[in-house]
């Protein structure tokens, strides 16, 4: 991360046309002597440390502040707007809007400003309704894109590992940092069982559309719709609460992975349509959910494989079929 120095010496006018009313902070007029601060003791005052280098940032300029400077200001808002950070996500975006040390791209500006509008930015929804609809749709800032999925090479099948994992589109993207809240949860959680976090989160957004509270007509529940018995299966006591429901279900995912070594696809039309189903049909079922399904989480995840623990679960009989039933 940028140091704070860095952070401090955006020019001042742009400052004090950046300031974020939500925050109720007011830009200093300080000299460079002046605005040496304690980091250590402010950092005590926000909960959120990147929130506190966009509040410096804000609070603190040098006059003297020159244009080289803003590419390390956009590191820091980078790495603070991809944790999540509102206030970074909307200084980008200002940036992207005004031709701060970028060139002008209000599409990128209008993606950063919905991000942060998501979480109830006001001064994001401002300016967002000044340059919505915004067409064609340019590529998120390289440093907002998610990181390739971690491979987990001590016990994973050698073919997997040597195959390299796809990104996810930037609308895909877009759509999981809006989502800031189970996105942290997701990726707090899904190392633990082996699981690349753009997976999860498509499921999620097919399953539920990140409505913790969702419930089905076959009472499956909460963001990853765990019917009873999957939620009993894999330890859930209570599928409406985020982080038991993510649980339970990258537990599934990663049990099913192994199942079906590796195979989205097949996975996808299992955790629809039960793995019995799966090896009933010898692959994807020819119900019109399922396939409507595993196509919807092919369109968010564009990897057709994923890593697998080896010897977490005997292999399903169909996966060395010559003949399996594909989409």
């Amino acid at each position: 991360m940028a140091s704070l120095t860095a952070v401090t010496s955006v020019m001042a006018n742009d400052i004090e046309t950046i300031v974020n009313p939500q925050q109720n902070i007011e830009p200093l007029a300080v000299s460079s002597t002046s605005a040496a601060i304690n980091s250590k003791v402010s950092k005590g005052t926000l909960k959120n440390p990147n929130s506190l280098l966009v509040a410096i940032a804000f609070k603190f300029k040098n006059t003297e502040g020159s244009p080289q400077n803003y590419a390390e200001v956009m590191t820091t808002y980078c790495s603070a707007a991809k944790s999540g950070d509102a206030d970074a996500q909307y200084a980008l975006g200002w940036m992207y809007a005004n031709g701060r040390g970028v060139a002008v791209d209000e599409s990128v500006a209008a993606q950063l400003y919905g991000m942060a509008a998501e979480q109830g930015h006001i001064s994001a929804k401002a300016s967002l309704e000044t340059i919505s609809n915004i067409s064609p749709k340019s590529s998120l800032p390289a440093c907002l894109r998610p990181d390739p999925p971690a491979l987990f090479a001590s016990e994973l099948s050698a073919e997997l590992i040597q195959n390299e994992q796809k990104a996810i589109s930037d609308k895909t993207a877009a759509l999981f940092y809006s989502q800031n809240r189970i996105l942290k949860l997701v990726n707090k959680l899904a190392p633990r069982y082996e699981i690349d976090a753009n997976l999860a989160m498509a499921f999620i957004a097919v399953e539920s559309g990140f409505n913790v509270q969702a419930t089905s007509p076959k009472n499956a529940q909460g963001l990853m719709q765990l019917i009873p018995e999957t939620a009993k299966r894999f330890g859930v006591k209570d599928a409406y609460k985020a982080e038991d429901n993510i649980k339970g279900g990258l537990a599934y995912l990663q049990w099913l992975l192994a199942y079906f070594k590796g195979d989205v696809q097949l996975v996808a039309a299992a955790y629809n349509a039960g793995e019995a189903a799966v090896v009933k049909y010898k692959g994807v079922p020819p119900y019109t959910e399922t396939q409507i399904y595993v196509k919807k989480i092919a369109d968010l995840y564009n990897n057709t494989t994923h890593p697998y623990q080896v010897n977490l679960v005997k292999t399903s009989p169909i996966i060395n079929l010559t003949n399996k039933k594909t989409m």
